[in-house]
């Protein structure tokens, strides 16, 4: 029989919430023309007019990455006449800016929001909250022990479960501009401040003296 020593089990749960410090958003724009690589950039009019809305925002060039161009030839044939879409990652470092950004993607009649991505600087808020349950686990066991009149004698195991919650953002708003009559500045009305719940949990197995 395997021997295990006498032990008493507490659990601790924590939750914050973090926000985000910067987002990628992941543009689809419909050009009449196909280019590759940097020229796309230049020579693509559509790319280049949300390049220039962009600037406008705040966003310089290094921050557009061109992900993808996917290729549309009705007569099946590929020709640099040929109309594609071209598929953009934008980063904002600043999300006082987010909302800028939005509106100067909203202006484009040929581009579209597919998504955003939210990153996060979580690694820190991941460790504090590690630090304060280990503390709070702590001293429940020591007034557990206390209770019981027993001694407390150390760890005996110890397991960590961490997951996150984020809602998914909505784009009303966007979609509204996108819909109602073309104005030459439009403005989405958006305050936006995103974040996600860290929700953690640890078991901790602490050894005793004997019951």
């Amino acid at each position: 029989m395997e021997y295990k020593p006498d032990t008493i089990k507490v659990s601790v749960s924590h939750q914050e919430e973090v926000f985000a410090v910067r987002a990628d958003l992941y543009v689809t724009v419909k050009g009449s023309s196909l280019m590759g690589g940097h020229e796309a950039f230049k020579k693509a009019r559509e790319v280049n007019q949300l390049l220039e809305a962009l600037k406008q925002a705040g966003a310089g060039e290094e921050a557009v990455t061109l992900q993808g161009v996917n290729i549309s030839a009705a007569t099946g044939a590929v020709l640099k006449s040929s109309a594609a879409s071209y598929r953009l990652k934008i980063r904002c470092e600043d999300l006082t800016r987010f909302a800028d950004m939005l509106d100067a993607i909203a202006s484009q009649k040929n581009a579209a929001l597919t998504r955003v991505e939210w990153q996060y600087d979580d690694d820190a808020a991941r460790e504090r909250m590690t630090l304060a349950m280990l503390e709070k686990a702590g001293k429940k066991a020591a007034k557990m022990t206390q209770s019981l009149g027993v001694t407390l004698l150390g760890v005996y195991d110890l397991s960590e479960s961490v997951y996150d919650e984020e809602t998914p953002m909505q784009f009303p708003a966007l979609a509204k501009a996108r819909s109602a009559p073309v104005e030459p500045e439009p403005s989405l009305g958006m305050d936006v401040q995103h974040f996600k719940t860290i929700r953690a949990h640890v078991e901790i197995w602490y050894r005793v003296s004997g019951f």
